[in-house]
Formats: structure tokens, C-alpha cells, sequence
């Protein structure tokens, strides 16, 4: 069975309250679909940088998120994966404030995780940066995950 990492924005969109905005909507109705109707075909990750994100701010919304990590194996997060992130923010051109971004990718790399799933297209599932991200983990003889969001992963 594949592997899927899940990247703290996917739980957003699970736990999140609909909006307004119609792009949000949308992104939040495929989250669910895929969740709800596909995620059983996968074995399902997370990290302890999604668990820490996810139990930040509001301390009712982090116990919404939170649940939706219930019996989900939590990925450790050490040296390796710390250095990883930072060849990853050096060589692929990625903000120091993206740097829970770089570990995200780190930690499913690392772990051969074959997709990580995520609605962060600013960092992680952005085109101009997947081929550098693979780029980097070519470079270190690690396969890349498949980087993509729930809309994309519905066919697999």
C-alpha cells in the first residue's frame, strides 16, 4: 500500500469551518472527499512538526485538528532530518520562515514516504520549486515523495 504524508494544511482544511471564499470551499470539499472516500487506500503519516503545528493557537481548533491525527504514526524528527531541511532551504531557494516547510519534505523523504499531500502551495507544492526539491534529494540519494494536493491524489 502507498504511503501519504499529511502536511498540516490538509488537516486545516479537514478541520476548518466552511467559508466564503469559493477557491477555500472547493479545496476544503476535495480535502474531505479524498479523506473521507480515499484515504483508506493509503497508510497515512504525519510528524511531530504537523502535530506541533496542528496543536497551536486556539486551543479548541488545535483539539478539532488534533483529532484527525488519532491513530496516525507520528514521525520523529531528529539530526538528520534537521540538516536535511536546512540543504533543502539553501539549495532550493526556500524563506527562513519556511523552514517547518523544508522539514515537512525532509521527514517524508527521509522516511520514504511515497506522497506527501498538502494545500501549501506557496513552499512546498509549488512548480517552481518541486524540481529543485528533488533536485536536492536526488543529490543525497533519497527518492522524493510525490509532492500534491488532495484534488491531485483523488486518481491515484
Amino acid at each position: 500500500m502507498a504511503s501519504v504524508y499529511l502536511e498540516t494544511s490538509v488537516i486545516g482544511y479537514l478541520a476548518s469551518r466552511s467559508g466564503a471564499d469559493i477557491i477555500f470551499a472547493a479545496n476544503q470539499l476535495m480535502t474531505l472527499e479524498w479523506w473521507n472516500g480515499h484515504r483508506a487506500r493509503f497508510d497515512l503519516f504525519a510528524s511531530q512538526a504537523v502535530v506541533d503545528e496542528c496543536s497551536a493557537g486556539d486551543p479548541v481548533a488545535a483539539q478539532e485538528r488534533l483529532v484527525f491525527l488519532d491513530g496516525i504514526p507520528v514521525l520523529a524528527i531528529n539530526a538528520a532530518t534537521q540538516n536535511l531541511a536546512q540543504e533543502l532551504i539553501r539549495h532550493v531557494g526556500l524563506p527562513a520562515k519556511a523552514a517547518v516547510d523544508a522539514v515537512h519534505i525532509a521527514t517524508a523523504a527521509l522516511n520514504k514516504i511515497d506522497y506527501l499531500l498538502t494545500w501549501n502551495c506557496k513552499h512546498i507544492a509549488n512548480p517552481a520549486f518541486r524540481r529543485k526539491i528533488e533536485d536536492v534529494l536526488n543529490g543525497v540519494g533519497l527518492v522524493p515523495p510525490v509532492i500534491c494536493t488532495p484534488q491531485e491524489i483523488l486518481n491515484v
